[in-house]
């Protein structure tokens, strides 16, 4: 198998300053990993440099078969439709429907015939839990129901990849579990899950690989009895 995300000696940068050095890093089909470390370590650079808005200057990189450092402008997008982002935040359309909110998107990536877009949509609320809600406004779902909406929208588009970036950061501890659930339930039907967490009890928890951030590198913990620096 080709690893579905792979990083040799690349140099993550946050603006014009490198923050993690030298990234070793493959993500395999069916993966879940984590990427963990505090506050400004580097965990969402690398997030933002495997969708390609962070650029990639020096070292290797590939995603979904896309080179980090040669990717043209006009293919950005296409690269962003084999991955699916969750953010922390939700980053939902706070003046349209559950249903518009995800319309937005699949138009906004290509689907013209309306029906495929009804049968997507319908499928992406089955698949988090959230059939019935697709006439809601934001507003009118839980911290966690939106989330799983989020989820929803990540999935739209049949990602190889979904990247979280603290997804359960807002949320209470119940329902990040609930979270935490469904995205192992996603991992378990074959989507591959990268998650950055600084929250140790949720990947003792949910066991799944491990890369650790700190001192600007950011490396796999093979060893159980390494300790991980949060």
């Amino acid at each position: 198998m080709e690893p579905l995300i792979h990083f040799s000696g690349a140099d993550i940068r946050n603006g014009e300053s490198i923050v993690i050095y030298g990234l070793d890093m493959d993500v395999m089909p069916g993966d879940f990993v984590y990427i963990v470390g505090k506050v400004g370590s580097g965990k969402t650079s690398i997030i933002r440099t495997i969708t390609a808005e962070n650029r990639l200057l020096s070292g290797e990189g590939e995603a979904c078969g896309f080179n980090l450092r040669t990717i043209r402008g006009k293919d950005i997008p296409y690269l962003r439709r084999s991955v699916g982002v969750v953010f922390q935040d939700f980053q939902l359309l706070m003046d349209r429907s559950v249903e518009q909110n995800l319309e937005f998107v699949l138009r906004a990536t290509g689907w013209k015939d309306k029906q495929e877009v009804d049968t997507r949509i319908s499928q992406v609320l089955e698949d988090v839990g959230m059939a019935t809600k697709a006439h809601k406004m934001p507003h009118q779902l839980s911290g966690g129901e939106q989330q799983r909406i989020a989820i929803a929208r990540a999935l739209l588009n049949k990602p190889q990849v979904i990247l979280a970036d603290e997804p359960t950061g807002n949320l209470d501890g119940e329902t990040a579990d609930e979270i935490l659930q469904l995205l192992c339930s996603l991992n378990e039907a074959g989507t591959a899950v990268v998650m950055v967490t600084h929250n140790r009890s949720i990947f003792e928890k949910y066991p799944g690989r491990v890369f650790s951030c700190e001192g600007e590198k950011c490396m796999e913990v093979i060893d159980e009895g390494i300790d991980v620096v949060l």
